[in-house]
C-alpha cells in the first residue's frame, strides 16, 4: 500500500515526516496523513514531489492501484477518485489470501478500470440535463453530487 510504501523509503531515507515534508514543499500533517493512510495524494504533482524528495518515481511510490486512484482523481475529479479508490480497497481485501501472483493483481486492476469508466461512458445518457450542460462547460469534470 502507498501508505507503507512513503514510511519504508521516507525511514531508508533516514528522514523524520518533517523533514520529507519541507523536501516536498507540503505539511508535516500531509505526510502523517499519508502514512496513517488517512490521506492520499490526489494528483501526479503531489505524489510527483515525495517521489523527488525519496528520489524515486510516483509509479514506484504509489503502486499500481495508487496510480489507478490519481489517475481517475486527474481524469473525473474527486468523486471518481473516490470511487476507484473504494473499488481497489474493496477488491485488494480479495487478494489477502495471497492466491493471485502481483502480476495477475495488477491485471485484475486495470480490467476493473477500464470497465468502470466503460461503464461511466454508456451511463452518461442518464445524466440528469442540468449536470450535461456543465459537464460540456468543465470538459468532463462536473461534481455528480453537486460539490
Amino acid at each position: 500500500m502507498f501508505k507503507d510504501r512513503l514510511r519504508k523509503l521516507r525511514t531508508a531515507a533516514n528522514l523524520t515526516q518533517g523533514e520529507l515534508a519541507k523536501r516536498a514543499g507540503m505539511s508535516e500533517k500531509a505526510v502523517q496523513n499519508y502514512e496513517l493512510g488517512s490521506l492520499m495524494p490526489w494528483n501526479m504533482k503531489a505524489a510527483g514531489k515525495l517521489a523527488a524528495a525519496l528520489g524515486t518515481t510516483a509509479e514506484e511510490l504509489l503502486g499500481n492501484s495508487g496510480m489507478l486512484i490519481v489517475s481517475a482523481h486527474e481524469r473525473g475529479g474527486a468523486n471518481a477518485a473516490r470511487e476507484v479508490h473504494s473499488i481497489v480497497r474493496d477488491v485488494s481485501g480479495q487478494f489477502a489470501n495471497g492466491e493471485l501472483s502481483e502480476e495477475d493483481k495488477e491485471a485484475v486492476m486495470r480490467a476493473l478500470n477500464d470497465i468502470y469508466w466503460e461503464s461511466k461512458e454508456r451511463n452518461k445518457k442518464y445524466t440528469p440535463k442540468k449536470y450535461r450542460r456543465q459537464e460540456a462547460v468543465t470538459g468532463g469534470t462536473a461534481p455528480l453530487t453537486g460539490n
